[in-house]
């Protein structure tokens, strides 16, 4: 297909959109592919066949980008150990580590084939069958956008739980947890990761390479100190021992709702894909990236994992310890010491407040992709780029504006705030979803695909069922509240959100949008 006729062909049907790669005058292909701004030619050919121009420096490599993805990612238990105790979170990690492994595959040849910061909305739009291609590329963009940026206070609130745990190891009465406080804490980390991302965006491929050397170093301090200092479970005990602690009736049931903690920990790996545009060489490099980054990450997180529920001692006692993170209990239980559980602690703050930096950066970088694509209100401001910035500045302000209002609601509730939240794991799983199901359709019926140069090959089909299958699991559980029956302040209110977003995205797209969205594909150019 000509450029040319898909940019008449947009203009008729999208009068009022400016097309990002058709209209910019230092995007022509009929002059010849020059790289541009830290490209590849390979780079070049892929934002060529995609209609895209580059607009962001390309300035992350191999390492930098696994540390973006590896940061991101991190390990808990706690959850897990109440729903299925030692043996249920040992067991059911190593399971999410298979399904995360076959998922990150998946998403990984796409990658390849598309290396686009849009992420999920693109691939959809590219490989859905042309019935629904349109409509159900908006939604799912609306989804995965939904999705990371519910997951900016989150991560914030993560940060901020470490610190009032650390006041409160030394003083259980101080008065630092107060909804006001947290809110106020949360609010002050969004707005350090923000600043990171305007100010020192530049230094964000050095940053993450050095905290992955920090994240690799503090791993084997950690385990050190737990296998040197602390008193130690029988092995029988830690693999065996599985426990209905939410009350379901059946401890199979209650291992695969405790599955929320550990699937919580490899979700985002489309963060490296949202970098993708600022990726040298990313056909090749981010696929391979991704899949390193689970592999290496699964393997610190399960025998850390398996550490914890060694030297964790009385279960009950660490989950209601006045710090409200086991991690830090352990930790002073193990060292006995306050000044040793500090540093370490500060440490896992550290590694969190750079994950929090990674997630602002993903978070941006989806919103000003489907903004470039007309998705969004006021589209024409969020996927404006300010020459000279290379960053999508516009994008990082609202990012931070809708983060910040979320987190606002902790004011009132932390229920209204933890409702919110609960949407980043359903959302964030539908789009890897629709993705994988189109590409394993196209696979189902024999079409082609397209080149790529990080390929499953002929394990493709196998990977792609295995990968939705275990995403459909984790879809169903992250529905699930802790216990049954629970109050409202404990209810996962994810459910009635997620609908209420799918059907107002569904409404809104027949409504106005269908006429102003410019789906991917319509600017994809035959090669």
């Amino acid at each position: 297909m000509d450029l040319a006729k898909v940019s008449s062909m947009d203009t008729k049907l999208y009068p009022n959109v400016e097309t990002t790669a058709v209209h910019s005058p230092d995007f022509n292909y009929d002059n010849g592919l020059q790289p541009q701004k830290g490209s590849t030619h390979n780079d070049v050919l892929d934002m060529s066949r995609m209609g895209k121009r580059q607009e962001l420096q390309r300035n992350f490599r191999f390492l930098s980008i696994v540390g973006f993805i590896m940061i991101l990612q991190s390990s808990a238990a706690s959850y897990g150990l109440t729903n299925g105790g030692t043996g249920g979170v040992i067991w059911v990690t190593v399971g999410v580590i298979l399904g995360a492994l076959c998922m990150i595959a998946s998403i990984g040849e796409m990658a390849s084939m598309a290396p686009t910061a849009g992420g999920q909305y693109h691939w959809v739009s590219e490989f859905a069958p042309k019935s629904v291609e349109k409509p159900l590329s908006y939604i799912v963009g609306w989804l995965a956008l939904l999705g990371w940026v519910t997951g900016c206070p989150s991560a914030a609130q993560l940060t901020s739980t470490l610190v009032q745990g650390l006041v409160l190891l030394k003083n259980e009465n101080a008065n630092v947890a107060t909804l006001w406080q947290t809110t106020l804490f949360i609010m002050l980390f969004l707005i350090i990761s923000v600043a990171f991302n305007i100010f020192l965006a530049g230094k964000l491929p050095l940053a993450e390479g050095i905290f992955l050397i920090v994240h690799i170093f503090g791993y084997f301090a950690f385990l050190i100190v737990l296998w040197t200092m602390s008193d130690h479970a029988p092995a029988s005990q830690v693999f065996g021992t599985f426990s209905d602690g939410g009350g379901w009736g059946n401890v199979g049931l209650s291992c695969l709702v405790g599955i929320t903690t550990p699937l919580w920990c490899f979700l985002g790996p489309d963060a490296g894909a949202h970098m993708s545009e600022e990726l040298k060489d990313a056909g090749r490099v981010l696929p391979s990236a991704m899949v390193w980054a689970t592999f290496f990450n699964g393997l610190l997180g399960l025998t850390m994992i398996i550490t914890l529920c060694f030297c964790i001692g009385n279960i009950d006692d660490v989950l209601e310890s006045s710090t409200g993170i086991p991690i830090i209990q352990v930790l002073y239980n193990a060292t006995g010491s306050f000044a040793g559980t500090v540093i370490m602690t500060t440490v896992l703050i550290v590694l969190s407040m750079v994950g929090t930096i990674t997630v602002i950066a993903a978070t941006s970088r989806q919103m000003w992709a489907f903004a470039r694509d007309k998705g969004l209100p006021f589209s024409s401001y969020i996927g404006y780029v300010r020459p000279g910035w290379d960053i999508p500045l516009n994008a990082i302000f609202v990012t931070l504006l809708l983060s910040l209002l979320i987190s606002a609601l902790n004011f009132g509730s932390d229920v209204a705030l933890n409702a919110i939240i609960s949407l980043s794991n359903a959302a964030l799983i539908f789009s890897y979803m629709a993705s994988i199901g189109c590409i394993r359709l196209k696979r189902f019926r024999n079409e082609p695909l397209l080149p790529r140069r990080w390929s499953l090959g002929k394990f493709g089909a196998p990977i792609n069922d295995a990968a939705m299958a275990f995403l459909a699991v984790g879809f169903v559980f992250s529905f699930f509240p802790i216990s049954p029956l629970p109050a409202p302040a404990d209810m996962n209110w994810g459910i009635a959100i997620f609908v209420f977003v799918v059907l107002a995205a569904t409404v809104n797209y027949v409504v106005s949008a269908r006429k102003h969205y410019v789906a991917p594909v319509a600017l994809v150019k035959d090669q």
